[in-house]
């Protein structure tokens, strides 16, 4: 039988049962779900339902908001993966400077009611991650500060709202379609707020496995930065979004990313005579 994606309990974040168990799905997966979080979920509800109320709009008032090459926030639906376009439309938000990197924000009445739910989850998130990768830098023999010296005020961290339309197709007889190709995360960490629809795949021994939503559940995904951090003990996993014939589907994602200038390598308890750095 398939083993499951690790769900894990993280109610108790310092003590060591609980770290345990997300060095192994660190290990094992690079993917885990994590519950007892702390997140508040009606947050994650208000959160998706902005989510959805944005994508509503008409496609006009949606490219109002159109990024562009001098500030990568707000609204775009053709961003590639690997050079193949993604069967999806997102919005970001993320760090502001005031003046070239504003964040754009639709007209009102929704206005009110989009805004302050980004920017409460996007807080929430940051907070979250920050003891997240704590209890990561323990599992590998440093103190829990060690990863967090890029996270200041200046970090490139960013919230997306993520809407896959159905597929093109719905018959099925086409080429598959994916919401997002195959690919690992850039940065440090990922958590992931689902809908109910699945859609989310992770790559294993060349399968593909389903990460089921899980209702008051976030995923947590490894990124390139922590398997440089962890001298390739924990691995940042390919994974993709694949398209409903039928149905919308909505994510959340928020990825973790320190400042550009932080340099970054392995951890000296990540270095041993049997795994030299790499």
């Amino acid at each position: 039988m398939e083993a499951p994606i690790p769900v894990i309990d993280i109610g108790r974040l310092d003590s060591p049962a609980t770290r345990a168990a997300i060095d192994r799905a660190c290990r094992d997966w690079g993917f885990f779900q994590i519950v007892g979080h702390g997140l508040d979920g009606a947050l994650a509800d208000r959160i998706m339902a902005a989510s959805r109320a944005f994508f509503a709009q008409p496609a006009a008032l949606k490219r109002r908001l159109l990024r562009d090459a001098e500030n990568p926030w707000g609204y775009y639906d053709q961003e590639l993966t690997k050079n193949r376009r993604d069967w999806k439309e997102i919005y970001d938000h993320g760090s502001s400077d005031g003046q070239r990197l504003a964040p754009r924000w639709p007209e009102a009445p929704l206005r009110e009611t989009f805004e302050p739910a980004v920017r409460a989850y996007h807080g929430a998130c940051t907070t979250l991650a920050r003891r997240l990768l704590a209890a990561m830098a323990v599992n590998l023999g440093a103190p829990p500060q060690a990863l967090l010296h890029g996270f200041g005020d200046r970090h490139a961290s960013f919230l997306r709202l993520n809407h896959y339309p159905p597929q093109p197709d719905p018959s099925g007889t086409g080429p598959a379609v994916l919401g997002v190709g195959e690919h690992t995360d850039s940065g440090a960490l990922t958590l992931l707020l689902q809908d109910a629809q699945p859609g989310l795949e992770v790559q294993r021994d060349g399968r593909w496995h389903a990460v089921p939503p899980l209702a008051g559940a976030l995923v947590v995904n490894i990124g390139d930065i922590v398997q440089v951090w962890s001298n390739d003990l924990y691995t940042a996993v390919v994974h993709r979004a694949v398209v409903d014939p039928l149905h919308d589907r909505y994510s959340v994602p928020f990825f973790f990313n320190p400042s550009y200038d932080t340099d970054y390598e392995p951890l000296p308890g990540a270095v041993t005579p049997e795994r030299p750095a790499r």
